[in-house]
């Protein structure tokens, strides 16, 4: 009975909790209202900084361990930053009265795209054969869709993006073409086509996955083909969020991008085959997993649940990957040899100028 009564009594405190979590987050928008209003920015950094140290303080006064007390606040905090995002860019609405058309819109990726054009108030459609996803119209074959769409976007595998680009540069859309593949080479040609041809086209690289709802902290890659309203479009598009936009030149994004992706996706590969071919059940390691254990699967299980066509392609079309390779493969070579000669003073000395490298 004792225990029945103590449970009743943490679910009353369970629901005054959420009751005042949902109190934050009305105030929350509240207060969003009213940066909107001011056109103030969303996020206010020495302000998250001040919350959270108040968090602590008061946790340590109250018994509750600080650690713990951050991890809440934080988690608040990041709910309302991604509330009061979505709510700027719908207030904006800086797609009212526009039509979109996304070709591969049934992708996870087209599909971001079509709900974060109809956030704006676009009417975004969408052309592929697998389905309509979330957009307002569908097509199965793109060709059929509109013509005069003002912002066309293709988010479809690579090698099929190149095919689409090069016909739309005969098609000549009336609006803005934006390419948002995550390696440029195999586009190149394509992209300078419809420029050359005076088509306003530009070329982004989203830097986060389908499944991001905040983009704060999330950069957005941007490639400016001399087409000023095509560039201008993209900016905009990103303007009432918090993602940071990077503009540069075309070669230098497959140079970034295979250490960026190229090598960091290989590392989970090369780790995920490592512990399969090992042959040790992965329940085993788990029992007694260190914390550099633990963050390594956590990201070679993202890694390896991803797409594996687009995950190829990454790695296969981008001409910058072999370097990036030669040096993985190299700098494990350096690794097994200094430790199979025993050679500690190297160990060391490897640890201490990677050490250098990265903390620098």
């Amino acid at each position: 009975m004792e225990i029945a009564a103590l449970r009743r009594r943490l679910n009353r405190i369970d629901r005054t909790i959420l009751e005042l979590a949902a109190a934050r987050q009305r105030l929350v928008g509240r207060i969003e209202e009213e940066k909107a209003r001011t056109g103030s920015a969303i996020r206010d950094y020495a302000r998250e900084r001040a919350v959270l140290e108040a968090a602590e303080r008061t946790a340590a006064r109250v018994d509750l361990d600080p650690a713990l007390a951050r991890r809440l606040i934080e988690c608040l905090i990041r709910s309302s930053l991604t509330a009061q995002e979505r709510q700027r860019v719908v207030s904006r609405a800086d797609g009212s009265g526009k039509r979109a058309l996304v070709i591969g819109g049934a992708g996870r990726m087209g599909d971001w795209f079509v709900q974060f054009l109809n956030a704006q108030g676009y009417d975004a459609g969408v052309a592929d054969p697998a389905g309509r996803g979330a957009g307002q119209a569908w097509w199965p074959e793109w060709r059929e869709a509109p013509r005069d769409v003002d912002l066309t976007v293709v988010a479809t595998p690579l090698r099929v993006s190149a095919e689409i680009l090069q016909d739309l540069a005969a098609r000549r859309p009336e609006g803005v073409v934006l390419e948002i593949g995550s390696v440029k080479a195999p586009l190149e040609t394509a992209l300078r086509r419809l420029a050359d041809g005076g088509l306003d086209v530009v070329s982004i690289h989203p830097l986060f996955g389908p499944d991001t709802e905040l983009l704060s902290g999330r950069h957005v890659a941007l490639i400016d083909l001399g087409r000023p309203r095509a560039t201008a479009t993209a900016r905009d598009l990103f303007a009432s969020t918090m993602a940071i936009v990077v503009e540069m030149e075309l070669a230098e994004h497959d140079r970034l991008m295979a250490w960026i992706l190229g090598l960091s996706h290989a590392l989970s590969l090369v780790f995920t085959e490592a512990l399969r071919s090992g042959g040790v059940p992965i329940e085993d390691l788990a029992r007694l997993a260190s914390t550099t254990f633990d963050e390594q699967l956590r990201v070679a299980r993202r890694v390896v649940s991803e797409n594996p066509a687009l995950y190829f392609e990454i790695q296969h079309l981008n001409p910058q990957g072999r370097e990036v390779l030669t040096a993985l493969h190299d700098a494990v070579a350096r690794l097994a040899a200094l430790i199979e000669d025993g050679d500690e003073a190297a160990f060391v000395h490897l640890m201490q100028t990677g050490s250098a490298h990265l903390l620098a």
